[in-house]
């Protein structure tokens, strides 16, 4: 599972083959959770608040990009990096 992106410690990845609705995960520490990436709403799993915020943050910004990785990932091309959130 190829990491898309990491900032903040957290990490932003997708798995190839993965079911719908399109959405990626991000870890954080012992935290896991799933995003769909058209809302930017948890999907599956939990994470801290302020974790949450910035995830969104972020993937509101990148919604294209992660849509493009989706179907790359679904059809198994290379994941292309995302830039992180800025420190």
């Amino acid at each position: 599972m190829p990491v898309v992106s990491r900032f903040y410690g957290i990490s932003i990845y997708f798995y190839t083959s993965d079911h719908f609705p399109p959405h990626f995960h991000a870890v954080y520490g012992e935290f896991e959770a799933s995003f769909v990436i058209e809302t930017c709403e948890i999907l599956d799993g939990e994470v801290p608040p302020r974790i949450r915020r910035l995830i969104t943050e972020w993937a509101t910004m990148y919604q294209g990009e992660l849509m493009d990785n989706w179907h790359r990932a679904r059809t198994r091309q290379e994941i292309l990096p995302i830039t992180p959130l800025k420190q």
